[in-house]
């Protein structure tokens, strides 16, 4: 008898185990349209498992055996006279365990051609129990763009992740059936959808009528009119303010039972407003709905025997995401897109069917705009995906080039236009060169102010030459979450009850928290972040208009760093031919003359996937570690910034599960880079712990956590500082 697994005194049979994991790949793939690929996958994934080597070592003999090898090699021989479904099938058994590998060539090791020559223990029984249907070329259902290999890239990693999660779900239901049983319970789209419209209509009853909640309302409406539409790529053009965090996901679940789609993922570029728009959808649609997906999220603990049910149903989601409402990162989704690992790439399949809405887009990265946008557009051409671009300053990602020439962008809103002047709150006014000292007696004279600018070290001095520091707040990423909240929260109260407050920060402040200041002060840099500061101005429309002051810093330090540089130069040029540097039109061109400027392919991701697509030899592992969307190295330090945190460093120290501390720790940490690092461990600021592996914390709160400004280093390091935000 041939086992596949054996807990115990249980054991599963090979054969079992191949047919029920083929059987769940065909499931998954079917969503796609290749049924076929996708059973004969799961079939022959684990047939080195048939070697004599393997069952001594799966009863217990302590050997190592390659069994994935052996598959990929016996596809490549059955399906000869089709190459590409050969090639196909051998990219995605040879990487089942330990990722999808390079094509490469002999001399590369853990490449498709080395492991081709490679020797592996016989395993021809598994034909006397595995009957393989035949496939053919023309199970190849994809619509080929301009761009080809793009697809059949995408292609290969769908096949890949549906394997990958039926051999992680049938193993598991044989290891811990338990926790298989646990992923189940969601409640349908349909059921959340009532949810939802009884929700609106509450907030519309308790709403006060106003100007703005009529163009809420009406923003809403029109997206649930367009919702109608079949699958495609959208555009949602609401400036701030105008409720598209509620009206997007309206569109998204009518439209997704409209066309028989399975989830909504909605994709958000910062952590620091994740949690804000998960909480919104959880008051909405229940706990156990939505998955709240990034680095920062506490499933509380490893130890799942510990997790509750919805928590424990949570955490199993979150490594496939088969749960309604998703919300994650660019980073999460994109990464896990062009990742070759299976933990990572298991998710895929899942997008198929979904609708994707991607928040503030126009935060997508610049420098892989093009490998991103050719993402989005692959989903919705091959995999029955809706995407939705979502927000005030529309990037300008509309042309053949980015999309393929079979693609266009729908506009939900009617007439963006009419609706950008009718929610119009604030002006733009250019104040020209300011110094520090000049800046800080205009801000010490306003009784409520916002000055947004673009480095630390510039918010943190510009805080320094204020000199009321009872009413005075000064925000950036040198204070830990936690800290900033409440600040924030602060902040918030003070602005409602009419008091003195004047914040310094950094572009923070832009992503998505909800402030209302009477003037802003903005710092020159991209018209986007312009856009964004100025909607923390008049954002609830309480005076007919407001000002946002755009200046010119004249200190050196406090310039735009690194590639902002070249954001707020384009700006310039649409200052200097626009009237309003904010409108639809300066936008467009905004971002036309920015991607003119910019590479929107730094790493030639689509080069690589391009080069030899003749013979499918894709560079799946290089590819994967080019496209990191956070480049920059960062050290994460812990801050013992209350009670709580000081809890928790001391259970840190002693817990057997210390990763799960740490992600309770989130709040309380601090990123650096490698020389600021380096600067505050020789300044003594730095003690380790050692559980596992080393984690850092700050060894002396006094002398080096400021309880306005956060983590402090020296001042001349402080104005080598070039993180923006």
């Amino acid at each position: 008898m041939y086992y596949a697994h054996i807990k115990n005194r249980e054991t599963q049979t090979l054969k079992e185990h191949l047919l029920n994991v083929a059987n769940m790949a065909a499931e998954f793939s079917s969503s796609f349209h290749s049924k076929e690929i996708g059973y004969n996958a799961g079939l022959l994934h684990d047939i080195g498992k048939y070697s004599k080597k393997f069952q001594e070592r799966i009863r217990g003999k302590n050997i190592q055996v390659d069994h994935s090898t052996a598959g990929m090699k016996e596809v490549m021989t059955l399906y000869k006279n089709t190459p590409a479904i050969a090639k196909i099938l051998s990219y995605v058994i040879a990487g089942h365990h330990a990722g999808i590998p390079d094509a490469g060539s002999l001399n590369y090791a853990g490449s498709l051609e080395y492991r081709m020559k490679k020797d592996v223990e016989p395993y021809d029984d598994y034909r006397n129990e595995i009957k393989i249907k035949e496939i053919n070329q023309q199970t190849l259902s994809l619509k080929l763009s301009d761009k080809p290999y793009f697809s059949l890239y995408t292609f290969i990693k769908m096949v890949f992740s549906c394997l990958v999660d039926a051999d992680f779900l049938d193993t598991e239901y044989f290891m811990n059936r338990d926790n298989a049983i646990a992923r189940s319970g969601y409640d349908s789209l349909e059921s959340l959808y009532k949810l939802f419209k009884a929700h609106m209509r509450r907030i519309s009853n308790d709403s006060e009528s106003s100007a703005i909640n009529a163009i809420r309302s009406e923003i809403y409406q029109e997206c649930l009119e367009k919702a109608d539409s079949e699958t495609g790529l959208f555009s949602l053009t609401v400036p701030t303010g105008g409720g598209k965090t509620l009206s997007s996901i309206g569109f998204a679940l009518k439209h997704a039972i409209r066309n028989k789609l399975k989830r909504i993922i909605y994709v958000i570029p910062y952590t620091s407003i994740i949690e804000q728009n998960a909480q919104i959808y959880k008051d909405i649609f229940g706990e156990k709905n939505v998955l709240e997906h990034h680095s920062n999220y506490d499933f509380e603990t490893t130890d799942i025997s510990k997790l509750d049910e919805t928590k424990l149903f949570l955490k199993l989601a979150s490594e496939n995401w088969d749960i309604p409402i998703v919300v994650t990162t660019n980073v999460q989704f994109f990464e896990s897109f062009f990742s070759n690992k299976s933990s990572k790439t298991r998710k895929l399949h899942n997008i198929s069917k979904s609708v994707v809405i991607l928040d503030e887009a126009q935060m997508l990265p610049v420098r892989y705009l093009k490998a991103c946008i050719h993402a989005i557009s692959e989903l919705k051409r091959n995999y029955n995906t809706t995407a939705v671009l979502c927000t005030a300053t529309q990037p300008n990602i509309d042309n053949p080039e980015l999309l393929g020439p079979d693609m266009a962008v729908q506009e939900i809103i009617e007439q963006p236009q009419r609706l950008y002047k009718v929610l119009r709150r604030t002006r733009i006014k250019r104040l020209g060169d300011q110094s520090d000292e000049e800046l800080a007696e205009i801000l010490r004279n306003q009784q409520q102010v916002l000055c947004v600018v673009n480095r630390k070290a510039h918010a943190a001095n510009l805080f320094d030459k204020l000199d009321d520091k009872d009413n005075d707040f000064h925000l950036s990423t040198r204070l830990c979450a936690k800290h900033r909240k409440d600040i924030i929260e602060k902040i918030k109260g003070r602005l409602k009850a009419g008091e003195k407050c004047r914040v310094i920060t950094t572009q923070l402040i832009e992503a998505g928290v909800d402030v209302d200041f009477p003037v802003v002060y903005r710092a020159l840099s991209g018209i986007d972040s312009i856009a964004q500061a100025a909607g923390r101005c008049n954002r609830e429309g309480k005076r007919e208009i407001a000002d946002v002051f755009v200046f010119y810093p004249t200190e050196e330090y406090a310039q735009p760093p690194g590639e902002l540089k070249i954001n707020a130069s384009t700006a310039e040029s649409i200052f200097r031919n626009y009237a309003d540097p904010l409108s639809i039109e300066a936008i467009q061109k905004y971002f036309e003359l920015l991607y003119d400027t910019k590479n929107i392919d730094t790493k030639d991701i689509l080069k690589k996937i391009k080069r030899r697509c003749d013979n499918l030899d894709f560079p799946f592992s290089e590819i994967a570690a080019d496209f990191k969307l956070i480049e920059n190295r960062t050290t994460t330090v812990i801050t013992q910034y209350d009670k709580e945190s000081e809890r928790l460093i001391g259970e840190l120290k002693n817990t057997p599960y210390p990763h799960s501390t740490i992600r309770k720790l989130q709040a309380y940490t601090v990123e650096l880079y490698e020389h600021e690092f380096k600067a505050l461990s020789e300044a003594g600021g730095i003690e380790s712990i050692e559980n596992e592996e080393v984690f850092y914390c700050i060894s002396d709160m006094n002398r080096f956590y400021d309880k306005s400004k956060g983590l402090i280093v020296d001042n001349d390091h402080l104005r080598t500082d070039f993180l923006s935000v």
